[in-house]
């Protein structure tokens, strides 16, 4: 498989004509792709967008790669339907990187005073962000004693030709680097790196055990070894066939106000943990891209992660509960606080056990919901229907106080404390219960073929 963005997106548009929008009109940086990916949203659309036409700068922008479930299963090279078993199946299929001494991200090298990150076309998102962010950079460190790389997203503010404020706010892998490193007064080298084929995004965002690189992740996601180069002035590797690589180092002791950044909370943050990163060099391909990722509740910046959690927490409670039918984590809930789960109950209390199960995937979570197999959990007003019809609240209510959440939550505490509630909207088992109200397939089909015909 090839391993580039330019060719999945060409492949993409291919394979489904329209997903993939050129825009050659004029654009300006501030605001205009917002503005363009918003109207698409309303419309219901989630196309690729390619910006030709940037103002000021003749590197052309791409955005919304990984904005629909369509793109995550071209990708994968499945069909939507297959989408999250054969996701869920790659993830656990390890396979080491293979190293590429001459990468396409070497053909431009900007170091020292050359380094200006104003040649690069970074947009801002809304009125009311602290200036233009990186948004697609996947940003690859090292632990600073065993050597394994992570690799990740964070937001990326430009405050200077060489400077960067980076929240780590996830407190993830990246943040316990970047803590190690500097207990021991070391910065932590990092390597910020757009254009990337969406596997390599997909992969970044995994949960692999401690002693597992997301190399390794990723080479699983591919079927076949990651192509990975050695950065020019740091001793890092990044994926190799990335448009443009921007070398730093993230400093020990430094801090500096970070935001605010319209998040994926759909409110502006202030919340920061306000790093700072000193950019030694960029590196970029002939003629590059630069990819960019919308801000605010825009399904690029958190359709990626919902996937991944829907993966995730299936897989979880499939190993206690064997008959789960579908999970959704919906962009409704900023595809991070809320999940649906759909069951086939066989025992009495399933559904409640399922509960903190489901909890236990992600500390982002919030709000949990469980339903009976019947209800489609992509259709919301199915799940609000079970809880209109199949819920009582002095039953069927779990309430969890002072727990870990997520520290953009606006109503979390400052220190991302929050409250957490799961909720059983599946009928009692064992007892009686009216039934639902069902159309046979059969006349599902027939009547689908009469509305077409007359035109509904």
């Amino acid at each position: 498989m090839r391993q580039d963005l330019r060719s999945f997106v060409e492949e993409y548009g291919k394979r489904y004509p329209g997903e993939l929008v050129r825009v050659t009109e004029p654009v300006d940086l501030r605001f205009d792709l917002q503005a363009i990916a918003l109207e698409l949203e309303r419309r219901r659309r989630f196309p690729i967008l390619l910006f030709e036409n940037v103002v000021g700068h003749d590197i052309p922008v791409i955005c919304n790669v990984m904005a629909s479930r369509r793109a995550f299963a071209a990708a994968l090279g499945v069909e939507e339907a297959q989408m999250h078993s054969e996701y869920s199946r790659r993830l656990t299929e390890y396979i080491k990187p293979v190293v590429v001494q001459d990468p396409p991200f070497r053909h431009t090298i900007m170091k020292g005073d050359r380094v200006d990150l104003s040649r690069l076309p970074i947009p801002t998102y809304f009125p009311g962000d602290g200036g233009p962010y990186i948004t697609a950079g996947m940003i690859v460190a090292k632990h600073p004693d065993t050597g394994g790389e992570t690799e990740g997203y964070h937001r990326c503010q430009v405050k200077g030709r060489d400077r960067i404020g980076i929240s780590l706010h996830s407190r993830r892998r990246m943040f316990e680097y970047q803590r190690l490193a500097e207990a021991r007064g070391r910065n932590l080298e990092a390597a910020i790196v757009l254009g990337l084929h969406p596997l390599i995004g997909m992969g970044s965002l995994a949960y692999p055990p401690p002693e597992i690189s997301k190399f390794q992740v990723v080479g699983g996601l591919f079927r076949e070894p990651l192509q990975i180069a050695p950065c020019e002035t740091i001793d890092l590797m990044v994926p190799a066939w990335g448009e443009i690589v921007i070398e730093g180092e993230i400093l020990a002791g430094v801090r500096e106000k970070e935001g605010p950044f319209g998040e994926f909370t759909g409110y502006f943050s202030r919340r920061s943990t306000e790093h700072v990163l000193m950019v030694r060099a960029i590196c970029m391909r002939e003629r590059p891209w630069y990819q960019s990722i919308n801000s605010g509740r825009a399904p690029d910046h958190i359709l990626p992660l919902g996937v991944l959690r829907e993966v995730e927490i299936r897989n979880a409670v499939s190993r206690v509960i064997p008959n789960v039918k579908a999970v959704h984590v919906p962009t409704s809930g900023c595809a991070a606080f809320t999940a649906f789960v759909s069951i086939k109950q066989t025992r009495p209390g399933e559904a409640k056990h399922a509960i903190p199960i489901v909890f236990g995937v992600d500390h982002y979570l919030k709000l949990v919901v469980i339903v009976d197999d019947d209800v489609d959990v992509f259709d919301e007003s199915e799940v609000l229907w079970a809880l209109a019809t199949r819920v009582q609240a002095d039953r069927d209510l779990v309430v969890i106080s002072g727990s870990l959440g997520a520290i953009l939550d606006p109503s979390a505490t400052e220190q991302g404390l929050t409250a957490k509630i799961g909720i059983d909207a599946a009928r009692p088992f064992g007892q009686s219960f009216p039934e639902k109200l069902l159309m046979s397939p059969e006349k599902l089909v027939w009547a689908r073929e009469v509305v077409d015909r007359i035109g509904g």
